[in-house]
């Protein structure tokens, strides 16, 4: 069970995670329909090339073709799913994750979207497999993950945490002071009521 501070920062932090996911999964929504007009509409085009199932291949041609261009055609493979590297985790919501589980499960869910991307482009005319748009896509999901959400992550759980009033915060009990009312004096005082007063041995003379 969650533990609230006097301010109720544990229903605030908890209200700020109910956002992010909302938000999240709002935005991943609408970056995968962008992501499906952009790759898998048809192109009206006079002629193709042929599909690339060699790893790298299509790299090293896009370098072949001078800087400009291949920072266009690299850059644009990095750029189209990179922001599932930050969308897939907001949308799942959670902020005490460990960093590498949350890495290789994002990475993973990018490269099956744009493998699933490419297999869908089998059946959309104009549209050219490539092995390596999943390497670069796959790529920048993972860049756009580690240079973000670690952090943001540590932000929003130092903000969660900041008003929150841990155990070792309490004042510690204060003792009662000697002879000032505690359980063992008042067992004491109640012992001797129960005995009564002390008898006492009246005096005798003594005759001359």
């Amino acid at each position: 069970m969650q533990r609230q501070g006097s301010d109720g920062s544990g229903s605030g932090g908890d209200s700020v995670a109910k956002v992010v996911r909302v938000a999240g999964f709002a935005l991943l929504l609408a970056h995968l329909l962008l992501v499906a007009w952009v790759t898998l509409r048809p192109r009206d085009v006079a002629w193709v090339t042929a599909p690339n199932l060699t790893p790298l291949a299509g790299i090293r041609i896009d370098l072949a073709l001078g800087p400009a261009e291949a920072v266009r055609r690299i850059g644009g493979g990095l750029l189209l799913l990179a922001p599932l590297g930050v969308l897939l985790p907001m949308a799942d919501g959670r902020l005490s994750v460990s960093p590498l589980a949350s890495l290789a499960r994002t990475t993973a869910a990018g490269g099956l979207v744009s493998l699933a991307i490419e297999l869908l482009q089998t059946a959309v005319p104009g549209q050219v497999v490539d092995v390596d748009s999943v390497l670069l896509n796959t790529t920048g999901v993972a860049l756009a993950h580690l240079l973000l959400v670690p952090a943001a992550r540590a932000r929003l759980r130092r903000g969660r945490t900041g008003g929150r009033r841990e155990p070792s915060d309490r004042a510690p009990a204060r003792r009662p002071a000697p002879g000032t009312g505690g359980p063992s004096s008042s067992g004491r005082m109640s012992r001797v009521a129960s005995q009564g007063s002390t008898p006492t041995i009246p005096r005798v003379g003594i005759a001359p």
